[in-house]
């Protein structure tokens, strides 16, 4: 079969169009370019996680919770976020509305048996072009 038919044409394009909403958003707000540094460095840390094997995942979550000093900052660290998703609402649908997309894009990318580097890179550019694509036209529309 050939590779162009064992790409998920359509989980991209959704990924492609919720990164680049994301990116509107985000220009919308004004931030310097360290934070557009930041929130880059942290959707590739999502797109990482959501394209580890379960395996691995495992691994790191049963690091977090063998005391109970990590269980108790991860107790806080939940807290704060869900503090912060009643507060920020609107920040809270976006996250999982990328989440979602990232699952999405993953079960096809198994699906279609993909290697996990080849589905990290791939999501990882859709994720950082989406999120650039969004910025600009935020920034065309507005002048």
């Amino acid at each position: 079969m050939s590779i162009i038919k064992k790409i998920p044409w359509l989980s991209l394009t959704l990924a492609l169009l919720t990164y680049s909403s994301l990116g509107w958003f985000i220009s919308a707000i004004n931030l310097n370019p360290i934070a557009w540094i930041g929130i880059a460095i942290a959707l590739l840390l999502v797109v990482a996680i959501m394209t580890m094997p379960l395996l691995e995942f495992n691994k790191y979550t049963n690091y977090l919770f063998k005391s109970n000093i990590r269980t108790f900052i991860a107790a806080i660290v939940g807290a704060l976020l869900l503090f912060m998703m009643l507060g920020w609402f609107r920040l809270f649908l976006d996250t999982l509305v990328i989440v979602a997309i990232n699952i999405l894009v993953r079960i096809d990318f198994q699906t279609a048996g993909w290697q996990q580097i080849y589905a990290f890179a791939t999501l990882a550019s859709i994720a950082l072009s989406g999120l650039g694509i969004g910025s600009l036209i935020h920034r065309l529309m507005s002048t």
